[in-house]
């Protein structure tokens, strides 16, 4: 018996796993899955198959089949160097397809046999009434359920002609023609009135070797919706099957011959039916080894070889699997995969990838990860916020993840079937930041665009905004928006007529907006129409307990990213990472496991502090060295010590970056108009390097 060991515990994994359970040829000895919980991983365990996360632990000279279904190509690869030679790959897709195909090749030979043929088609059939006869109109086989519709024994039926038992029976006229009535309504000797289909027996050699009715009691028959199964409609159900594939299928019998191919076969290969049927299995190949006949010669399949076929040599991946029955070879099955397609299909779904990310309010709660007290409390604002009509005003340093709240707050809403319309208010000049929002008429300044514009208030209509950075806003804007808050309509730019909107605004800030009501930068009216529901997002050094589920979840995000398969961190790396403050937050993190990632070997799995690039918390170390007398402190306000301390800080940092305004912004964890602001405001504006 072959052990099997199947790598993938997806749909497709759980799918082979299933067929494999049914066969007494093969048994499967470990299911493997990064996913602890895929439900392969699940069936297993219920079957009592060990299971686990990483096939190196179970790839031994054991095993004699591996069935890869991540459908990941790199994992095939490493399973194919790693595996032993004794050992088959099979690639889970194709493994489906093949099996699939030998059930039914099977089938359909059993069937044409004679005696096998006729108990197989008689006997798979349910509750309707069969009889069958000879050559010589001798009754040899009848079912239960015939025999009571015609109101007699089985024992009182067998060996006499079907005239003594139905002596109205129209099956001697099947001899003499060869042909099928279907759907026949009929009359038995008792008055029953039964539905009947006829059907001659012709062997392999096209010798008539006798005839049957299958029938059912017309009181039985309320929808016929189902016809009679007969030969015919077998091959045409496995002709369709094998058509369906998009995979070239080809089918040779023991001598090497074509017998079947599908049309996925002839738009890969360019070879028509009458070039390969009959023809000896090398007929479509034009450069390598026909892998038919090596495996008719050796009765064992071949995966993985690469080959050119048909006139304009096409580059293919061909997979063949011999076709045994009883325990003779009676042919063998191949699927050939068009390496243009397979790279073509690759461009497409790393497009849809990109698609995917760039979708509209693409996050929801699920995505957001943190088990400590503050966040819980964050998220739990977040989803009381999401039921109301509200605003949020979303607070927290720059890289906490206030962007991944908003979109999670309108996903959660009653609006989630409408527009979410994301705006950095701060990344807009303010010339254009009043026509983007508001929208602007036709003639409204140079430039503007013949019959006007929407705004993306406008745009977001019925659906929610997001007004990042809502700080930076300049107070002519401010007051407009405050406009469309009060009265929930706005005025395009160079327009007298109001439009009403219904929008639900949700902004966010990583600057003091109460500091700026003290200086006049930011209107006090409208910090309190913004501030209706305050939800304020923790920075990540006082939540490190998350920094752990932070870090699997990131990677998940970075393997799709750059098609690696790391599978976690080791206990040191966690540890490591713990000592560091992250100014940078969430996102700071997610920057330093990519490049962990990047410079990682392909083969490790765990992420190591010599992967870490080193992590320096310069910044509470310069937070150490600042200081002011104490004599200074006695005697000034707190708000100006905390303006001369800011101040401070801002000139050692940019003293440290050599007077890159740029990197400084980046360091402190802030906009680089803010801290334009804050130069002019504390007249450092000049400073330079010594």
């Amino acid at each position: 018996m072959q052990r099997v060991m199947i790598v993938g515990a997806g749909k497709g994994g759980t799918a082979i796993l299933r067929i494999l359970q049914e066969t007494d040829m093969m048994t499967v000895v470990a299911v493997i899955d990064h996913n602890e919980n895929a439900p392969g991983i699940i069936l297993a365990q219920e079957l009592k198959i060990p299971t686990g996360t990483n096939w190196r632990d179970f790839l031994s000279k054991d095993i004699d089949i591996v069935i890869e279904a991540t459908g990941d190509e790199q994992v095939f690869k490493e399973i194919r160097e790693k595996r032993k030679k004794t050992t088959v790959l099979i690639p889970g897709s194709v493994a489906h397809i093949t099996s699939k195909l030998m059930e039914e090749k099977e089938a359909l030979i059993n069937e044409l046999k004679d005696e096998t043929y006729k108990h197989d088609l008689i006997f798979n059939s349910t509750h309707d009434g069969m009889i069958v006869i000879d050559i010589n109109c001798h009754v040899i086989l009848i079912n239960n359920s015939a025999a009571r519709m015609i109101g007699t024994t089985k024992e009182e039926v067998l060996g006499k002609h079907i005239y003594e038992c139905i002596p109205s029976s129209k099956l001697p006229d099947i001899l003499s023609t060869r042909t099928v009535d279907v759907n026949q309504e009929f009359v038995l000797n008792n008055g029953r009135k039964i539905i009947t289909t006829r059907i001659p027996m012709v062997n392999e050699s096209g010798i008539l070797i006798g005839a049957f009715a299958v029938f059912k009691d017309i009181t039985e028959v309320v929808d016929l919706a189902e016809e009679i199964t007969n030969l015919k409609e077998i091959k045409t159900m496995l002709e369709a099957i094998i058509q369906s594939s998009d995979d070239a299928i080809s089918v040779v019998d023991e001598d090497g011959r074509g017998i079947l191919i599908n049309r996925a076969y002839t738009r890969i290969t360019g070879l028509e039916k009458e070039e390969v049927i009959g023809k000896p299995a090398n007929a479509d190949i034009s450069e390598g080894e026909s892998m038919h006949m090596q495996v008719l010669k050796t009765r064992r399949p071949v995966r993985g070889a690469r080959m050119k076929v048909g006139p304009l040599n096409k580059d293919v991946i061909v997979n063949v699997a011999p076709v045994i029955v009883d325990g003779k070879l009676k042919g063998s099955v191949g699927v050939i995969h068009d390496m243009s397609e397979i790279s073509q299909l690759t461009t497409e779904l790393n497009r849809a990838r990109h698609i995917i990310r760039t979708l509209e309010a693409k996050y929801t709660f699920d995505d957001i990860i943190g088990s400590s007290e503050e966040m819980e409390f964050a998220i739990e604002q977040a989803k009381l916020g999401a039921k109301t009509p509200a605003t949020v005003l979303l607070r927290g340093e720059s890289g906490t993840g206030k962007e991944l709240f908003a979109h999670a707050i309108h996903n959660e809403s009653k609006r989630k079937y409408n527009k979410f319309v994301r705006v950095n208010c701060a990344a807009i000049t303010d010339t254009l930041l009043e026509s983007e929002l508001f929208g602007y008429e036709e003639g409204a300044f140079s430039g503007a665009k013949r019959g006007g514009k929407r705004g993306l208030f406008e745009e977001a209509n019925n659906g929610s905004i997001f007004l990042d950075e809502i700080g930076e806003l300049s107070l002519s804007t401010q007051a407009k928006l405050l406009r469309v808050l009060q009265e929930k309509e706005i005025i395009r730019v160079g327009a007298t007529k109001p439009i009403s909107i219904d929008v639900r605004v949700i902004a966010a800030t990583n600057v003091n907006l109460e500091k700026g009501i003290a200086k006049g930068t930011f209107r006090e009216d409208l910090y309190y129409r913004l501030n209706k529901i305050p939800i304020h997002i923790p920075p990540l050094r006082l939540r490190k307990q998350d920094i752990k589920g932070l870090a699997e979840h990131l990677l998940h995000k970075i393997n799709q990213d750059y098609g690696r398969n790391i599978e976690g961190l080791t206990i040191e790396a966690i540890s490591y990472l713990h000592e560091y403050n992250w100014p940078g937050n969430v996102r700071e993190l997610e920057n330093v496991l990519s490049r962990a990632v990047i410079f990682m070997k392909y083969q490790e799995r765990l992420i190591d502090t010599k992967h870490i690039q080193a992590l320096h918390n310069t910044q509470d170390e310069r937070t150490l060295q600042i200081s002011l007398p104490i004599s200074k402190i006695d005697e000034a306000p707190l708000a100006d010590l905390v303006e001369q301390y800011e101040a401070k800080v801002i000139s050692e940092v940019l003293l440290s970056k050599d007077g890159n305004k740029t990197a400084t912004a980046k360091s402190l964890g802030i906009s680089l108009r803010s801290l334009y602001y804050k130069l002019e405001k504390y007249n450092l504006a000049n400073i330079s390097t010594q």
